[in-house]
């Protein structure tokens, strides 16, 4: 292969990679910034029902005997972490639905500086949230767990857990897929 013919090959498979990524310069972004721009991927809940409606079943059992502001706020915090916009856009608006102040979902990504805000018991919830939605790094702590154990029966510490376990599946859907927010 000539050096002429290399190089054609490798702007060719450059260009198809940014092509692929979807990256476009806009005017309202910092200059030399590229916004990135991503389109649904696929239709799961149409293309695998079973699965959908089993996670429908899951999160509708998960959140069973916990106040619903406390739900959403653990929702929408476990999808910050994850960047999962669609479901950010999806609970905030459900948060606002059960009444939750605009302050306290605006200071949600910064709870710990927000305590004021937030209830011993809502501040041990996202504790265990953040705990468990970044298992990449390390087990769960004692601590958080003990923390959450303090201000929940064991019962509701399992519901508690089992809604963190399930928002974090719904993230993982939205965020491959892609999924897009405002379509909730």
């Amino acid at each position: 292969m000539t050096t002429q013919t290399a190089r054609t090959t490798q702007a060719a498979q450059t260009a198809q990679t940014a092509q692929t990524a979807h990256t476009t310069q806009t005017s309202d972004a910092a200059p030399g910034a590229a916004a990135h721009r991503h389109g649904p991927r696929l239709p799961w809940a149409k293309l695998a029902p079973e699965v959908y409606k089993a996670m429908i079943a899951l999160d509708a059992a998960a959140k069973k005997g916990l106040e619903p502001a406390l739900v959403e706020l653990v929702k929408i915090r476990a999808s910050q972490l994850n960047h999962c916009a669609f479901c950010i856009d999806m609970h905030i608006k459900d948060a606002r639905k059960a009444g939750e102040t605009e302050e306290r979902i605006y200071l949600l990504n910064a709870w710990e500086e927000a305590t004021d805000f937030y209830s011993p018991k809502e501040q041990a919830a996202l504790a265990l949230t953040e705990a468990v939605t970044l298992l990449t790094e390390g087990f769960v702590p004692d601590a958080a767990y003990d923390r959450a154990a303090a201000h929940f029966g064991q019962a509701e510490l399992a519901q508690l857990i089992a809604l963190i376990t399930t928002i974090n599946a719904w993230n993982r859907f939205g965020v491959s897929t892609r999924m897009a927010p405002g379509q909730a």
